[in-house]
């Protein structure tokens, strides 16, 4: 049980190591004390201290937890009032452990912390900073973990103990080690720092007492837990030992819903194979974890061995399996980013496989199409399972070439499995993973309570002077160039076809920029002003120019300007220029509400889970339908006290010239029936159409 014959090592990174995983759970399991100090104080960090303590408790180990409190916009506007700073912070605490508000996941989780608490085996206590009448931040983090023979480890770093630094965040720690000559004085000196914190004896800082409240809030979810039964406690055990071995096994906390279940039964009946056409927001993920734990029952009863390799389009999306895998008792392989950061660890998986032992694999769609992962995989055989997110992507020719003919098991989720303009990829789609078997739309889904309603409000910009005509020049070339497409040949035709390409994307471009949209985004945001949670999507790049392919100014930077600036918001902007961790952290503020509203162009379209957001401008949409109905699937989730989500569509009405309206009739055509596909599942449908029926009249298009 010594820390000393554990393969430590002197740091872990978020982008080579899994922190908690390769660090955290299998050195606690073998520690007798743990001393952590940590900046915030959430009920996700403490559930995920309860992951790794479990080995340390079943050493008779003890832990003592400084931590800073979490607190919300009132509670700092309360104390800037007046109030008694103690009695906010206390009030803070006890919020996120409240029986009332948790999940039964982490009610679970906390309910055993309750249990420690009870036993004399944790110890809380809350830091703020002296004389900022507790405002200032505590920001600290480190930890000090001790086995029974005197081995101790020290570490510092970025690492704070909630689920986004855990599992979101790009983080990293260093690592000191007793047994190692030249990190002894680092040792000593983190557990000095930590027990003179623990005394209240560090200048600047004031330690105050774990409230009473929240303890009796822990200690009622132990009370709750213990009532659960012992049955409870004979299925813990056996899915820890289905986890052990590699096995996916639906937590108690996950209901299915009859369509999930339905969509399970017909994958297996068909020979695992098959595609989840589920609308954004009705759970794809969840239903297809649960249909591995089901194929995995099947398999594992056989003594049969399974490798599992779930293919996603995002680097965000591999985080946000992983941590839906873990919730189901697996920890995955991460493949991503060089290969030198995993190839090792998957490739000894695979190789390591045994009879009854399952092994799952999370990996980007370009990593998924190299040859180091392909040659990875290959010693798999046929005990291959291949579940693609967001299969769409795969359907493109450089993606759909790494699709493994050996794999016998199959499953495809998408929202719009169809490919926009590409018969062809489609039609491989659905060769390779099989047909739909369910096919879960929007207003399905909104019938089910599995999304909310929806408010859809259609505002009509007319484009000004300038704008016009430049729309009128380039819908000019464009019927002309059409001609050319549709009558030559050869190089002609491909040369035709090149600039028909560019000058179609410059055209949107003037609608998506269209100046007057500004103007009635703040007449819209003005009526909205108090409401929380919004979102504004703008239009790519800069304003496009007569004379130039270079754009103008960014419809992004003048809505940040407007939000911020003018109306007063706090507002973020949500784009590739953040960093990873800086997006990680805009939408736990968004989530939390210390954030009004995110802009963004592209970055909310796929992989970013919003549920809280109630309200959206829609500046800018391709006619790609796939853009709309992900976006349209943000907005929709379901949250607590969400009953309702309003969706406001900025359409630029294109300037009407009868010598080119055949023309402008069949380009507009697929802009109305984005239109009409939001407007028809809304709650005000009729008033919807109503605004847009001017429009479809003029270009007769009622037949949309």
């Amino acid at each position: 049980m010594s820390l000393s014959n554990i393969s430590i090592q002197d740091s872990y990174r978020s982008g080579t190591s899994d922190v908690a995983s390769d660090f955290y759970i299998p050195v606690l399991a073998r520690a007798v004390q743990y001393d952590r100090a940590v900046g915030y104080f959430t009920s996700s960090s403490l559930e995920l201290v309860a992951r790794g303590i479990e080995g340390l408790r079943a050493n008779g180990g003890k832990i003592r937890l400084v931590a800073g409190p979490m607190l919300s916009p009132d509670d700092i506007e309360d104390i800037r009032r007046g109030y008694e700073y103690r009695e906010i912070v206390a009030r803070a605490i006890a919020r996120e452990v409240d029986p009332d508000t948790l999940d039964g996941h982490v009610a679970e989780k906390l309910g055993f912390l309750g249990k420690l608490i009870a036993d004399g085996a944790l110890e809380i206590k809350i830091a703020v900073m002296a004389g900022t009448n507790g405002l200032g931040i505590y920001h600290e983090k480190i930890g000090v973990i001790a086995d029974d023979n005197g081995n101790v480890l020290a570490f510092t770093g970025s690492l704070n103990e909630t689920r986004a630094a855990m599992a979101d965040n790009f983080e990293s720690i260093e690592v000191f080690s007793s047994w190692i000559s030249d990190d002894v004085r680092r040792v000593r000196r983190i557990q000095q720092n930590f027990v003179a914190l623990w005394q209240g004896k560090t200048e600047r800082l004031e330690v105050l007492g774990f409230p009473s409240e929240a303890e009796e809030h822990l200690r009622k979810l132990a009370t709750r837990m213990a009532n659960a039964g012992s049955g409870a406690t004979t299925r813990q055990c056996r899915l820890k030992e289905v986890s052990k071995r590699g096995w996916a096994s639906t937590p108690d906390g996950i209901q299915l819903r009859d369509y999930q279940k339905e969509a399970i039964t017909k994958w297996l009946q068909a020979k695992a194979r098959g595609i989840f056409e589920m609308a954004t927001g009705t759970g794809k993920t969840i239903t297809a974890l649960a249909a591995l734990d089901q194929i995995g029952r099947q398999l594992r009863a056989g003594d049969n061995s399974l490798v599992t390799v779930i293919v996603v389009p995002l680097l965000d999306l591999v985080e946000q399996w992983s941590q839906e895998l873990n919730r189901f008792g697996i920890i995955p392989v991460k493949c991503r980013d060089s290969v030198s950061t995993w190839w090792t660890q998957a490739n000894d998986a695979i190789a390591g496989l045994r009879p009854g032992r399952a092994v799952t694999l999370v990996v980007t769609n370009k990593t998924f199409g190299s040859a180091a992962f392909k040659n990875v995989i290959s010693a798999a055989g046929n005990n291959l399972l291949i579940i693609a997110d967001e299969a769409h992507h795969l359907g493109a020719e450089h993606n759909r070439a790494g699709l493994p003919d050996q794999a016998p098991w199959r499953l495809a989720l998408s929202a719009t499995p169809e490919r926009w303009f590409d018969d062809e990829g489609t039609e491989a789609l659905r060769e390779y993973f099989g047909e739909t078997l369910i096919s879960l739309g929007l207003k399905d889904a909104i019938e089910l309570g599995a999304l909310t309603r929806y408010q859809y409000r259609p505002v009509l910009v007319p484009l000004t002077d300038e704008e016009a005509a430049l729309y009128t020049v380039l819908t000019g070339k464009i019927g002309a160039l059409y001609g050319q497409v549709k009558g030559g040949k050869g190089k002609v035709r491909d040369d035709a076809q090149a600039r028909l390409g560019q000058l179609l994307n410059k055209r949107a471009k003037v609608l998506g920029h269209a100046e007057n949209k500004i103007a009635a985004l703040c007449e819209e945001v003005g009526k909205r002003r108090e409401q929380p949670f919004q979102l504004v999507y703008c239009a790519e790049g800069g304003r496009p120019q007569e004379d130039g392919p270079v754009g103008g100014e960014r419809q992004i930077d003048r809505a940040l300007d407007l939000l911020g600036n003018r109306l007063g918001m706090r507002v973020h902007s949500y784009t590739s220029q953040e960093s990873k961790q800086e997006r990680r952290e805009i939408l736990e503020a968004f989530g939390s509400g210390n954030l009004e509203a995110l802009v963004s162009m592209r970055c909310l379209d796929e992989g970013v889970d919003l549920p809280d957001a109630r309200i959206a401008y829609m500046l800018a949409s391709s006619s790609n339908p796939r853009q709309f109905i992900q976006r349209r699937g943000r907005i929709l989730r379901r949250a607590p006290g969400k009953t309702e989500a309003e969706v406001i569509d900025f359409i630029a009405v294109p300037p009407r010239d009868r010598e080119l309206f055949e023309v402008e009739r069949n380009l507009f055509r697929r802009e109305m029936q984005r239109f009409v596909e939001f407007a028809k599942h809304s709650e005000n449908y009729g008033e919807a159409l109503t605004e847009l029926r001017e429009l479809r009249e003029y270009y007769e298009l009622m037949d949309v």
